[in-house]
């Protein structure tokens, strides 16, 4: 239980920390890794052109400067496309748009015929996407060659075909046969409209682009948000073909918007607070892990940070943790949403206060200084009047007077969560048993909790346990944790935890021993006691074992409840076991080592005597066959019993039993074999001899 209430606090630590980390960082290295290995190629070379261009696209705003090589095959692969006759618009769209990064060498002949083609598509167009590719690759094809006429002639008329196919909400149709309309094809709308601005051989009629205006106005009226501000577009079409995700349709019609933009004169009314939200949408994502949606994200972002409407500015904050022991500096760093450097700018901290009560603010309109070399903006030194607690800060940007402040969005002000930590004061911490019905003490001590304490406390039912202590905030105020517990565990590993209250500047539990007899469940004995404080913005919060008290508890009813049984060690029942030692018996007595080698002599003298017995005699070879083959056997034969006799040798010196009996099985069929044709030979010649 111990270890779980440490735990326990780490969680509260860790969830408060990770909540107010949850700030919003601008595209990091982090990006840059997960770009690389999202957008691997196989064999050289993306499935498709379209996912060629999004991983050189993604590649080309994150900076990227070590990654794959895929020109030579990415080029081949435009050439083709452009060159064939069938290929659909889409194709020549995500063509032209890989050619537009790589500048692959496409001769002007090729541009002219696709312009060509395109032209026709535009002018008997019925679909919002037969437009949106159409147009979409007129305009590269303007964007990269000077000598091809991409413009269109009946510009105004396109405009209102496609403008025909709008709603009075801001969204678009696909086609005048569908009538369900759609957010994600309203960003396809407006950069069609965008492309046929761009592509106008003359000035539209500027009806048309108020209108539209209106319109985007409209669009926007429908976008949803979170409680952190973020803003997002979400598809209403739920069970159509062409359905996409809040990811995907947030980024159509941030292109479509930044696009239509940064074609036409004037401004659009819409708030910068919305156009912050959406930057913090795509920030607030995360790192996607698909490459489809990591590009939506990047690409947006990018495309946020360049546009014409406003450029918003992503107020963070490298550490959100301050300690009110180390003096640590309050640091804010305003950039765009790729990170590149903020204009000239002032950070405000309009005020602060502790969570839950707006109304008491400690901190007011502070300016925080500016560090030119880190770009970061900083307050050296809390004020006086904070002191340790979860505090809201509320920030806002000002934008110097020599910046137009049309151009960037700020958001207004920011509300970040912050985490003062400090060293609490525990003073006058006692234990003591007091009498029930007398109230006087009988046992008190007082604890040192910076030291090792080793209390030794006794009581019976009729009295009871009282544990107090003051809790002070490094400024003097009374400090309330989130967790303050006293836990007694009997020596059958029983445990019960209670809650300590306070009452002012006192934390006091007392425990009445004659009403927990059933919750301890008469069990008599000694019982540990450990306390425990802890809360996230405590440096010091503690968990400590302080003594025990020997209870002395009444016998148990007949039907009084009986202890939970304790969960049983796994370790216990499967580690390891306790050694087993065993001891064998002494071995017996053996005789002398003279005697063994006497033995052994004795053993010898048969074996000496024969090889004497040979040398005298001398040896009969009368019998020795003289024919090849029966010589052969012959000397085979007495091999084998020279053979059997080292294996006797070897058995008494190093061999086993069963080894040698496997070897004497096979000799002993060799010896059967060659002995049986030796004296079948010999047999052959007494008889001839005989009959002779």
């Amino acid at each position: 239980m111990a270890g779980s209430l440490a735990g326990f606090l780490v969680l509260v630590l860790a969830v408060s920390i990770c909540e107010a980390a949850s700030i919003l960082q601008p595209i990091s290295d982090s990006h840059r890794s997960a770009a690389l290995e999202l957008f691997a190629p196989t064999d050289g070379s993306f499935g498709s052109l379209e996912e060629t261009y999004e991983a050189l696209r993604t590649f080309e705003i994150l900076g990227i400067k070590k990654k794959p090589d895929i020109t030579t095959g990415s080029c081949q692969s435009v050439s083709e496309t452009l060159g064939l006759s069938s290929s659909t618009t889409e194709d020549l769209f995500n063509a032209l748009k890989v050619n537009s990064i790589l500048t692959c060498n496409v001769d002007e002949e090729i541009f002219q015929g696709v312009a060509s083609r395109l032209k026709a598509v535009v002018n008997d167009a019925s679909s919002l996407l037969d437009f949106y590719y159409s147009i979409g690759s007129l305009v590269l094809i303007k964007d990269q060659t000077s000598k091809v006429d991409a413009l269109l002639g009946d510009a105004d008329g396109i405009f209102r075909s496609i403008k025909a196919l709008s709603q009075s909400d801001g969204r678009w149709r696909y086609s005048s046969n569908n009538p369900e309309s759609s957010t994600y094809a309203a960003g396809l709308a407006l950069e069609a409209l965008a492309g046929v601005v761009s592509l106008a051989s003359s000035d539209l009629d500027q009806s048309l682009i108020v209108t539209l205006k209106n319109d985007i106005v409209k669009l926007f009226d429908s976008i949803e948000n979170y409680d952190d501000g973020s803003f997002y577009f979400d598809e209403k079409l739920v069970d159509a073909r062409e359905h996409q995700g809040p990811l995907s349709t947030t980024s159509s019609v941030v292109q479509g918007l930044t696009a239509f933009a940064s074609v036409t004169s004037g401004s659009i009314n819409l708030p910068g607070d919305k156009i912050l939200g959406l930057a913090k949408f795509f920030l607030g994502i995360g790192i996607p892990g698909n490459p489809k949606d990591f590009f939506n994200q990047v690409n947006s972002l990018a495309i946020l940070e360049s546009n014409r409407v406003s450029v918003p500015l992503i107020l963070s904050l490298p550490a959100t943790v301050l300690s009110w022991t180390k003096k640590d500096q309050l640091k804010v760093k305003v950039n765009t949403v790729l990170g590149s450097s903020a204009p000239p700018l002032t950070v405000k901290l309009v005020r602060a206060f502790i969570s839950g009560s707006k109304d008491s603010s400690v901190i007011k309109g502070l300016k925080l200084k500016f560090d030119p070399e880190n770009a970061v903006h900083f307050l050296d030194v809390l004020p006086k009047s904070v002191d340790v607690g979860s505090y809201q800060f509320v920030f806002e940007i000002v934008l110097d007077d020599s910046v137009d402040k049309k151009v960037y969005a700020t958001g207004g002000q920011t509300q970040v969560p912050i985490f003062v930590t400090g060293v609490v004061k525990i003073d006058n911490v006692e234990i003591a048993i007091v009498d029930s019905d007398l109230g006087s003490i009988e046992a008190q001590k007082k604890l040192d909790l910076a030291g090792e304490n080793s209390v030794s406390l006794s009581a019976n039912h009729l009295q009871k346990l009282r544990l107090s202590f003051q809790l002070t905030t490094p400024l003097g105020s009374i400090f309330k944790p989130h967790q303050a517990f006293l836990k007694l565990r009997h020596e059958t590993k029983v445990e019960h935890i209670f809650v300590v209250g306070n009452s002012g500047k006192q934390f006091e539990i007392i425990l009445d021993f004659l009403g927990l007899v059933e919750k301890f469940f008469y069990l008599s004995g000694r019982y540990d006691i450990q306390f425990t404080v802890g809360d996230a913005v405590m440096e010091n919060s503690f968990l400590q074992d302080v003594g025990y008290v020997e209870l002395d508890l009444p016998e148990a009813p007949e039907k009084a409840p009986r202890p939970p049984l304790q969960p049983v060690d796994p370790y216990s029942r499967y580690g390891p076991k306790a050694e087993i030692t065993h001891i064998f018996r002494a071995p017996e007595k053996r005789p002398p080592k003279e005697l063994s080698l006497a033995f052994l002599g004795l053993t010898l003298l048969p074996f000496i005597g024969f090889l004497i017995g040979l040398l005298r005699i001398g040896v009969n070879l009368k019998s020795f066959p003289t024919s090849a083959l029966p010589a052969t056997f012959a000397v085979l034969f007495h091999l084998g019993i020279a053979a059997v006799l080292l294996l006797y040798v070897l058995f008494w010196l190093k061999l086993d039993l069963f080894t040698t009996l496997k070897a004497l099985g096979f000799l002993g069929v060799f010896l059967m074999f060659v002995g049986h044709r030796i004296l079948s030979h010999l047999a052959s010649t007494s008889s001839k001899l005989k009959s002779a």
